[in-house]
């Protein structure tokens, strides 16, 4: 892709979230696209973002689990970025009508205290680096239709980011062993699945060091008092208008969302 190719790109992605609309998939329309310019057009999303007004408080982590990174054919999670405009509430209705084709993850959030740069950030160096860890939900979204993305087609689409909401607990990284850590995932109070942390690349907080290192390529560093969403404990769930879903962690606290 030529950095013509790229603008456009990006310029199709901010005007189809902006219009709650889908385009065509530019794994479609760009074939030999590849990883780091899919790259390329997220930042430049993100850079209209921020010309707008918009304020970065994170970043997520996708593709944590080997099944969906079989299925995509990679080898490495992916990250996005979050906005203050993304956070929703517990209390609050998410109104469906202003997301696409959204889904459900559950996932730990990790909220720093220190400043992370790679190459070379191991775990240990990010318990460190952790305020402490709360549960959340993001509500994934697409702008390209059906859902059926290649890795470059959501690495693009900001990671496939939505929303997210935050439990109402923080609890310091001591007190709770990230690795073993039960979750259980319910929709309209019945149980639809169980995971545990190391559901996530092994430690949830291997997936925080991978992003670290990840952004290093870039010069980019995680901030103090930056949010991370560590990635899924499960496979995303669909939402239907009228659900009330909630995440419940051992030793962290629950997280709960309400669609209407």
């Amino acid at each position: 892709m030529n950095e013509q190719h790229l603008k456009e790109a990006a310029e199709q992605l901010y005007a189809a979230e902006k219009s709650l609309s889908t385009i065509e998939h530019l794994t479609e329309k760009y074939p030999g696209i590849t990883i780091q310019e899919a790259y390329q057009i997220q930042l430049l999303v993100v850079e209209k973002k921020l010309e707008q007004g918009a304020r970065i408080i994170g970043k997520k982590i996708g593709l944590t689990g080997k099944a969906m990174q079989e299925f995509m054919g990679v080898n490495e999670p992916d990250y996005g970025h979050l906005f203050d405009s993304l956070v929703g509430e517990e209390d609050v209705p998410v109104k469906m009508e202003q997301l696409i084709q959204p889904k459900i993850e559950a996932e730990l959030a990790f909220v720093l205290k220190d400043k992370l740069k790679g190459p070379g950030v191991t775990v240990a160096e990010v318990l460190k680096a952790t305020e402490g860890v709360m549960a959340s939900f993001e509500i994934v979204d697409s702008r390209y239709k059906n859902w059926k993305i290649k890795i470059q087609d959501t690495i693009a689409d900001n990671a496939s980011t939505g929303l997210f909401i935050l439990g109402s607990e923080i609890i310091p990284v001591s007190k709770v062993n990230l690795k073993y850590v039960g979750m259980v995932f319910e929709r309209n109070g019945r149980v639809i699945d169980t995971a545990a942390g190391a559901a996530i690349l092994g430690h949830p907080a291997l997936a925080v060091a991978w992003l670290a290192n990840k952004l290093a390529e870039y010069d980019i560093a995680l901030n103090p008092g930056e949010i991370i969403l560590s990635g899924a404990l499960t496979r995303a769930y669909e939402i239907n208008k009228g659900d009330i879903f909630t995440a419940t962690f051992g030793g962290i606290g629950q997280v709960k969302a309400i669609f209407e």
